[in-house]
């Protein structure tokens, strides 16, 4: 063995104890910033601050470097329970009406409410369920805008056809209930039955930002409408808390947004035909969407865990695919949104390996950096990071509470 060559091992050896050492000490600070930040919290409940910036995808560096999710920040509760589990995925893509919001007249001044966890009990029942049982839809206090209605007697679903058409530029969904203690229900316009009790959600954050103070004042405008249709007592939320609520869940959420790319990528003048590129993708497994990206889905939910884009800011098509070519394609994989991120990885690391000797490519980073196997075992790592510090924050990747904060 060469000097040269036993130098290699050590500093591969160095190199990798380095990267451990390094996220251990990441995941400690996660955990110190939490305990701040939740500290600070029970010091004042509804802090103001400012608006976090816009979220972008991390720039994945070469051996050791991939990308470093910020410390996050505690996310606020409006009550003394234990942060809610996650509901039913139905979220619609959002309408962004936030001009015509603010050239609306101011509401009239409202009483401030408790906070509906403690008032309602929600926030309590629903963490203290089983782990099996967290999937049901429910109001979720920790990040939604909640408003209970008591109709003076039960109505039907049709009753709201207001609020259930509405559209307020952030997810809005609306829960009913036969009577006390009995279990939430999404409703829709053709859900049958009648409801004792009915609650407005509104979401607080998602990759569009926070909600605004014009937006929630929307909200309970709305509510306000919907209300003499029942008609139903209810009580009106602080906005302005609820907004610094909002931005703060946002602030979280900018933290821990992580988007791992993988580029496969020709070198030189030569480019990768477009019927080429869709023949091995297709044989991968992939399938090309609407949104102009192959994706890699789940056989048994069909949840999308990576997808495949066009490395040239230009969105797949069968169209431009038949006529064009392109020099190459990025594997991305959306940590929160998948279960189980460093599986997924894993796999995605596998058909980015086998697609780039498929097309004689080579694998590089955003850099255009060439990664080895030492690079890709950091970022397998980054990932492992920020996995666990969504799941310090109670937003386990993959759950719909997850795809509701990191949608949009």
């Amino acid at each position: 063995m060469t000097s040269l060559q036993l130098g290699l091992i050590i500093a591969g050896i160095a190199l990798v104890v380095g990267v451990l050492i390094f996220n251990a000490w990441q995941e400690r600070r996660i955990r110190r910033r939490i305990d701040a930040a939740f500290k600070k919290l029970e010091d004042a409940p509804t802090p103001s601050a400012p608006r976090a910036s816009r979220r972008v995808e991390p720039t994945l560096g070469a051996a050791g470097a991939g990308p470093q999710p910020a410390a996050p920040e505690a996310i606020p509760e409006n009550d003394a329970a234990a942060p809610v589990a996650p509901d039913e995925p139905g979220y619609e893509a959002p309408i962004d009406i936030r001009a015509t919001i603010a050239a609306e007249e101011p509401a009239a001044p409202r009483s401030v409410p408790e906070p509906l966890g403690a008032a309602s009990g929600t926030g309590a029942a629903i963490a203290a369920r089983p782990e099996a049982d967290r999937g049901v839809a429910q109001p979720d206090t920790d990040i939604e805008c909640v408003i209970t209605l008591q109709p003076a007697k039960p109505v039907a679903a049709g009753a709201l056809a207001v609020g259930l058409h509405a559209r307020l530029g952030k997810p809005l969904r609306w829960f009913g209930r036969r009577g006390p203690g009995a279990t939430w229900q999404l409703l829709k316009s053709d859900t049958p039955g009648e409801f004792a009790e009915v609650a407005a959600c509104l979401l607080l954050a998602d990759r569009t930002g926070a909600a605004s103070r014009p937006l929630l004042d929307a909200f309970v405008r709305l509510v306000g409408e919907v209300a003499p249709n029942l008609p139903a007592a209810f009580v009106a939320p602080d906005t302005e808390g609820e907004a610094a609520r909002a931005e703060a869940l946002d602030r979280v959420c900018a933290d821990l947004d992580v988007q791992i790319g993988l580029t496969v990528l020709k070198t030189g003048p030569s480019t990768i035909p477009g019927t080429r590129l869709r023949g091995v993708a297709e044989a991968a497994g992939f399938r090309l969407a609407e949104s102009g990206r192959f994706e890699w889905m789940h056989e048994e939910t069909g949840a999308v865990l990576y997808s495949l884009q066009n490395f040239r800011a230009e969105p797949f098509t069968a169209e431009t695919l038949r006529l064009s070519s392109t020099p190459g394609a990025v594997f991305v994989l959306d940590v929160p949104r998948v279960a189980d991120p460093v599986r997924v990885f894993d796999q995605m690391k596998l058909a980015a390996k086998r697609m780039t000797q498929t097309l004689d490519a080579a694998l590089v980073d955003d850099n255009r950096r060439p990664l080895d196997d030492v690079a890709l075992a950091a970022i397998r790592q980054q990932v492992q990071v920020t996995a666990n510090a969504l799941k310090a924050m109670h937003i386990e990747p993959g759950t719909p509470r997850a795809l509701a904060l990191f949608g949009g």
